[in-house]
């Protein structure tokens, strides 16, 4: 049986620079030719993310942002409001795939991580009229979305504002696959379908607790 300090040691694969090089190239190209509100430094945008430039000036991007591949922010036509439509505060992660799509305007914190996969909107289709396609009937007005410094949405979460104004207290943790359609506080680990308070951080006894499921 051979040992682990006899195991092959294996390094990065040297094509990889390629790619770093790419997400670096790109990123310098998004910041000098775009006109986003603000672009920090130290940001790094995949080369498959999917920003428009025409609505690039209604995004604002504070240092050591990260987006993986296949992120997609849109900014859906509607709101006169002006104002930033999508904030991200300094150093929040968008994991692989993930979609962020404001009407009015949705506002990550610093240091928020997305899983992959996660999706948060502040508005719907319009479907009040079912003699017409639902594509042709356009977009509700919405809320507005406010996910506080440090939270952590898991695999496949899904944040929805349908009307008002829906925000997560900062250092709370949405669990995978979760649907987020209301306010919850600082603190909170929230799970399930529609997503329920699940645990809460007491300060007091330096712990996670178990959430009270009566005041849920």
């Amino acid at each position: 049986m051979k040992s682990d300090s006899c195991a092959p040691v294996v390094s990065e694969d040297p094509l990889s620079f390629y790619s770093r090089a790419a997400t670096r190239l790109h990123t310098l190209w998004l910041g000098k030719t775009y006109p986003f509100v603000t672009f920090g430094s130290r940001i790094s945008i995949h080369p498959t993310c999917d920003i428009s430039r025409v609505t690039s000036n209604q995004v604002q991007l504070a240092d050591d942002v990260y987006m993986a591949r296949e992120v997609w922010l849109n900014v859906a036509a509607g709101s006169e409001e002006r104002r930033p439509k999508i904030v991200f505060g300094k150093g929040c992660k968008i994991g692989r795939r993930s979609t962020i799509s404001a009407r009015n305007q949705i506002i990550l914190d610093d240091d928020v991580l997305l899983a992959p996969s996660v999706l948060i909107m502040d508005h719907n289709h319009e479907f009040s009229n079912p003699d017409l396609p639902i594509h042709s009937q356009g977009i509700t007005e919405g809320g507005s979305i406010r996910i506080g410094k440090n939270c952590w949405l898991g695999y496949g979460s899904v944040i929805f504002c349908g009307k008002g104004d829906l925000s997560l207290g900062q250092n709370s943790i949405v669990g995978a696959n979760a649907v987020v359609t209301k306010s919850f506080p600082a603190f909170s680990v929230i799970a399930g379908n529609p997503a329920k308070l699940i645990k809460t951080y007491d300060l007091s006894l330096r712990q996670w607790v178990v959430a009270d499921r009566d005041k849920t």
